[in-house]
């Protein structure tokens, strides 16, 4: 991995998972204590700017009345509409302080769904800005970080999946998805060791 090829993706560290209050805080903060994940999330988005990474945020958010969803979603979008999260304009939906960019780094817009890619500019992003090699963190680990790990895959980035910074609503689902499921589209990897690669290809 060369820095200046390389990108970080933080999907949806946004106060509705991340701080108490959130909306569906309550479901993930188990995983994120046993992962120490925004810790660990946070040292990695500070040094991979002072390394030269690009650094990109994924909110998701939903206008009032979710009118962006079919009138009876079902799945992990009923839930995100049942819970009223990620609401556009409000506290649940901004970042969370802890991981809030900075100006060099990237906000895609228009994240609807769970790939990062389906619905947003990010791939003309990264090919404009020559970005190989793509690092996922985020939420939630077997749903969003692996929809856009599988769709970047496809696309024929080399995928990180940084396996200390990422959560999801069970211990069980995250082991799942980190052992069974990621390996096959991506190098699974703990932040440090992501860290250690980029510094050596300086």
């Amino acid at each position: 991995m060369i820095a200046e090829h390389t990108a970080l993706l933080l999907i949806e560290y946004q106060n509705d998972f991340v701080s108490e209050g959130g909306a569906q805080h309550e479901a993930v903060k188990g995983v994120m204590a046993d992962t120490d994940m925004l810790a660990h999330s946070k040292t990695v988005a500070g040094q991979a700017r002072a390394l030269g990474v690009t650094v990109m945020h994924a909110p998701i958010s939903f206008a009032p009345g979710y009118p962006e969803m079919s009138s009876d979603p079902y799945g992990i979008l009923a839930g995100i509409k049942q819970a009223q999260a990620f609401r556009k304009g409000s506290w649940g939906a901004a970042i969370a302080d802890a991981m809030a960019p900075v100006d060099a780094d990237i906000v895609i817009e228009g994240k609807r769904g769970l790939d990062c890619f389906a619905s947003t500019n990010i791939d003309f992003i990264l090919r404009q800005r020559g970005i190989t090699d793509l690092a996922i963190a985020g939420f939630l680990t077997n749903c969003c970080v692996e929809s856009t790990m599988r769709s970047a895959y496809e696309r024929g980035f080399r995928v990180v999946t940084l396996t200390d910074c990422m959560a999801t609503l069970s211990h069980e689902e995250q082991q799942a998805a980190l052992t069974k499921n990621f390996p096959m589209f991506s190098r699974p990897m703990a932040h440090n060791q992501f860290l250690a690669e980029l510094e050596m290809s300086e």
